[in-house]
């Protein structure tokens, strides 16, 4: 049984880590907080005091941290010289096709692989192993992280063999779901000031031609006042949008609504910085003269 790497114990980290040890790998793990570490230790898992002491002797090692610049903190600090030759890192994290690409010549040189895996399905996904992974990489070197990936994830989809083309995907997907949460949002503050029940809008809204996965989910958080710790922080839907929004400056590419729900995410961001993506919902009732409760004053 493979050995597997976890940098980064999460919201997502962690519940990936934990069905890594539900089937049976070997895990050792590192996350800045002791808090966090001894969670892991009695999930099963080997904490570790440093991210260079999660590659000895791993065979793959998953790198599940918020942005690029903790990666490279991270490659940095030693992991990538404690990597063996012929171990696989998987990029789960989200951070753009250019941060990918400045690691490629890095891992070459020391004959470790790359798989640019960035995720879908959020916390939900992560706790119950469903996650969507958008793999590039080259067939041989999935197929060799076969058992290890679906261990997390249940929808595999390979989008290309160059490191850099997942996170190309994932830079799609996130600015149609950052559209996506704007629009629903904006609906259900629209029924609300003018005398909806949030429950009913909800209902017909998941009953309709828009139904969806993130219409059911956000709007029981909407509908429940779940505005904080719900594993869907706003900082990552900012972060994650800004990706989408530099690659289409340099392509060239007009996204004005993507850029419009970017600047409700700061503004989101800004004043509520302990809130989750729905927490833009009590920004919009706030410029609408709500009474914070999701009823007209």
């Amino acid at each position: 049984m493979k050995t597997v790497g976890m940098v980064g114990l999460g919201n997502m980290g962690m519940g990936m880590a934990r069905n890594l040890l539900g089937k049976g790998f070997a895990v050792r793990g590192f996350a800045r907080r002791k808090e966090v570490r001894d969670a892991f230790t009695a999930a099963g898992g080997t904490a570790v005091d440093c991210a260079a002491d999660v590659g000895c002797g791993a065979d793959v090692v998953f790198l599940m941290v918020m942005d690029a610049g903790q990666v490279f903190e991270v490659c940095d600090s030693g992991l990538l010289d404690a990597l063996k030759p012929g171990a696989i890192v998987v990029m789960t994290a989200t951070i753009g096709r250019g941060a990918v690409m400045q690691l490629v010549p890095q891992l070459k040189a020391r004959q470790v692989g790359l798989i640019d895996a960035p995720v879908s399905g959020g916390k939900g996904g992560a706790d119950s192993g469903t996650l969507t992974l958008m793999a590039a990489a080259p067939m041989a070197l999935l197929n060799e992280a076969d058992d290890v990936l679906r261990a997390i994830g249940s929808n595999i989809i390979h989008v290309g063999d160059e490191p850099g083309q997942g996170q190309v995907v994932k830079a799609c997907l996130q600015a149609l779901i950052g559209v996506s949460f704007q629009g629903l949002f904006e609906a259900m503050v629209l029924g609300s000031k003018a005398g909806v029940d949030a429950e009913v809008l909800s209902s017909v809204i998941n009953s309709s031609f828009v139904g969806s996965k993130l219409t059911a989910s956000t709007t029981a958080h909407i509908v429940a006042r779940r505005f904080r710790n719900t594993g869907s922080h706003i900082g990552t839907m900012h972060k994650d949008v800004g990706i989408s929004l530099d690659m289409a400056r340099e392509l060239g590419v007009t996204m004005p609504v993507a850029g419009a729900a970017m600047q409700m995410f700061q503004a989101g961001k800004s004043a509520i910085p302990d809130g989750d993506n729905w927490c833009v919902v009590e920004l919009l009732e706030m410029l609408a003269g709500m009474n914070g409760e999701g009823a007209p004053k």
